[in-house]
């Protein structure tokens, strides 16, 4: 049913003329008489009956003429009513980030945005990769921002950052007076990893696979954050391999002494994903601009 069929067909019936609906209408006088004979043909009847070149409601227009009143009403109060829900809803931002980028990166982001856009109600949810992408699936998430690649072509995935993993020691520790180590050292280390689902965990893997010493090392400790990992760091437990943004303060202050591998630089994108939608989000696409700008 088309409601302006509709909406055309009560405008003739309440001033008495075709052509007077079209000037009030905006449209050709074909155009109406056009859309009325396609609502007399979905109904199967006249509507109307020409008496001495004027137009009268046959009893079938008299009964439809109540019921078409109030569809258009209805249809005119639903509009509103979504519009306004929906420019209540564009004021909400809910981002999932992993948990690097939650904690380290996306504070500063969130609080420049919310400066530029204070009326945005934002929210922010931290986990792993796969936990954060079943959550925009599953639409809890508006947007996603994660380290690992993500392997989904139904997704809108962009790059929207970089990073590099390095590697970290104590300040008393005896690589600290090395310019740079051999990765073979690395197989005799106390090593500190994230859990095995963690995307920065996986990238380090990735690389350390193709020079054959991920095979030799053992996994000394395996914590589930990475300020975990740093006090276990500072601790003198151990030594780690993780990103720059999160050791930043920790270098500049000297708890923490950065080891350069020899020949080996590992580097990471960061990945913005969100859903392809017939109609998104204000917020978001106002949250995508304004990172990627960042």
């Amino acid at each position: 049913m088309n409601i302006d069929n509709l909406k055309l067909f009560c405008l003739v019936v309440e001033e008495g003329s075709i052509s007077q609906a079209a000037r009030l209408s905006n449209v050709s006088q074909p155009a109406v008489s056009r859309q009325i004979h396609q609502l007399e043909n979905k109904y199967g009847t006249l509507l109307f009956d020409r008496i001495e070149g004027r137009l009268k409601l046959t009893q079938t227009g008299h009964a439809l003429y109540p019921f078409a009143k109030e569809i258009v009403k209805d249809y005119h109060r639903s509009k509103e009513t979504i519009q306004q829900i929906a420019r209540n809803y564009d004021k909400k931002l809910s981002v999932g980030a992993t948990l690097t980028i939650g904690e380290y990166l996306l504070p500063e982001i969130l609080g420049e945005f919310k400066k530029k856009h204070p009326h945005t109600k934002l929210m922010l949810d931290i986990g792993n990769t796969p936990t954060i992408l079943e959550k925009l699936a599953n639409d809890v998430i508006d947007i996603a921002l994660v380290e690992g690649e993500v392997d989904d072509k139904g997704l809108d995935i962009q790059k929207f950052a970089e990073d590099e993993l390095i590697l970290v020691c104590p300040p008393d520790h005896e690589w600290k007076e090395k310019k740079e180590i051999d990765i073979q050292y690395l197989t005799e280390a106390d090593m500190i990893w994230r859990e095995s689902t963690s995307g920065t965990r996986l990238i380090v893997e990735a690389a350390l696979k193709k020079y054959n010493v991920f095979e030799s090392m053992e996994s000394y400790m395996e914590l589930g954050s990475t300020q975990a990992i740093k006090s276990a760091v500072e601790a003198g437990l151990g030594v780690s391999i993780l990103p720059r943004i999160t050791v930043t303060k920790e270098l500049k202050h000297g708890d923490f002494a950065e080891v350069k591998i020899h020949g080996i630089s590992i580097n990471r994108n960061l990945w913005m994903v969100k859903k392809t939608q017939r109609f998104p989000k204000e917020s978001v696409d106002t949250f995508v601009d304004f990172i990627m700008k960042t």
